[in-house]
């Protein structure tokens, strides 16, 4: 189940951000930042958790008109036996159903090709590539970024 952060959870986020094996896949942000954006009105730090905290994510844009959030940070402790699907999918939901976005988008590292496939089997459409587009250091290289989308009427045409 999904809840909202606490400024208690950054010293989960930051373990997962700041990963060794995650560093292709993910940035890392400060505490500051972090703490920010859970008291942010237009940004939303949400906890997945199973009785503890297994995963986060960050949504943006909040309040914006045409109400277009991006979904930001996605990360889990593991991945594996269909956890990144139901994660996802609770994050689909929260954005549809809480946030009333008509449409979520994000971007995902061509080297995390698992992350991909579970964005394909949620119903999001890979919108395009911006090659080279971000700077990893731990690789020593850029990295492309995947942009992928979905509308609401897609969700909810998936969910009937």
């Amino acid at each position: 189940m999904l809840r909202l952060a606490k400024v208690e959870d950054i010293p989960f986020i930051r373990g997962l951000t700041t990963r060794i094996d995650y560093a292709p896949f993910i940035g890392d942000s400060d505490d500051a930042t972090l703490q920010g954006w859970i008291t942010s009105q237009t940004e939303r730090v949400v906890i997945w958790t199973d009785g503890q905290a297994t995963g986060f994510a960050v949504f943006r844009g909040l309040g914006k008109p045409g109400a277009v959030v991006e979904l930001f940070r996605i990360a889990l402790d593991q991945a594996g036996g269909g956890r990144g699907d139901a994660f996802f999918a609770a994050l689909l939901n929260h954005a549809f159903t809480d946030l009333g976005a008509n449409r979520v988008w994000f971007d995902a590292s061509g080297e995390n090709p698992r992350a991909m496939k579970v964005y394909e089997r949620a119903g999001c459409k890979r919108e395009g590539v911006q090659r080279g587009q971000w700077w990893r250091p731990g690789l020593g290289r850029a990295v492309d970024l995947h942009l992928f989308g979905i509308l609401r009427d897609e969700w909810l045409a998936r969910s009937a």
